[in-house]
C-alpha cells in the first residue's frame, strides 16, 4: 500500500523522517520504531499510510520519478528547437536530483530491495525517460541541428551519468546552485552537439 503526499503533513512527515534515517543509516538499519519517533506520529498513523518499510521505499522513489516525469513530459510537450529542450531538460533534472540528493542516494542504493513488480516499473519508467531524451537528440540529428558524431546513445549515457553521480559529490551547502550546475552540465553536452561550421 502506497499513498501519494496528498495525504497531507503527516505522510511527508513520515517519508522525511525515513529519507534522513535511511540515508544516515541505511534501509536494514533503521527500525519502524525510529522513524515514527523521527517523525513524531504514532505507529498507528505510519501503518495508515504506509504499509510496510518497503512501502515507504516504493514511496520515496514515486515522488521523485513522478516529478521528473511530469517536468519531462511537459518540456517536450511545448515543442522547442532541440537544444532549449535538451538545455531545459538537463538543468530540470539536475535541479530536482540535487534538491532531492538524499531521497536519490536512498534509492540508488536500496533500490534492489523492491519487490519485481516494484522494480519493474522503476525500471519501465527510467527506460521511458532515457528514450524520450534520446529521440530529442536523434531527431536533432538527423536534422542537422545537432552534430551526428556522438551516437544518441552515447549522449544519453553520458548526460544521464553525470547526473545519476550527483548524490556522491554534490553538497547543498556548495557554491553552485542546483540550477547554475545544471545551466553547466548542458552547456558541457549541447557543446558536444553544435554542428561544425562548413
Amino acid at each position: 500500500m502506497t499513498v501519494a503526499r496528498r495525504a497531507g503533513s503527516t505522510s511527508e512527515r513520515i517519508v522525511g523522517a525515513a529519507v534522513r534515517l535511511f540515508a544516515a543509516k541505511g534501509f536494514d538499519a533503521t527500525t519502524v520504531q525510529e522513524v515514527v519517533e523521527a517523525a513524531s506520529v504514532t505507529k498507528g498513523a505510519l501503518y495508515h499510510y504506509f504499509g510496510s518499510k518497503d512501502d515507504l521505499l516504493f514511496e520515496i522513489y514515486r515522488s521523485l520519478i513522478g516529478r521528473q516525469m511530469a517536468d519531462l513530459d511537459a518540456i517536450v510537450a511545448a515543442g522547442l528547437d532541440a537544444a532549449t529542450t535538451v538545455r531545459r531538460i538537463l538543468v530540470g533534472l539536475v535541479a530536482t536530483t540535487a534538491r532531492s540528493v538524499d531521497e536519490t542516494a536512498v534509492f540508488v542504493r536500496e533500490m534492489h530491495r523492491l519487490d519485481a513488480g516494484r522494480l519493474a516499473g522503476f525500471r519501465s519508467e527510467r527506460r521511458r525517460y532515457h528514450e524520450t531524451f534520446r529521440s530529442v537528440v536523434e531527431q536533432a540529428q538527423r536534422t542537422g541541428e545537432f552534430a551526428s558524431a556522438v551516437p544518441a546513445d552515447t549522449v544519453v549515457l553520458i548526460a544521464f551519468g553525470v547526473v545519476n553521480q550527483l548524490p556522491t559529490w554534490y553538497r547543498p551547502d556548495g557554491p553552485k546552485s542546483p540550477e547554475r550546475l545544471g545551466e553547466e552540465i548542458a552547456d558541457f553536452v549541447l557543446a558536444a552537439l553544435r554542428p561544425t561550421p562548413g
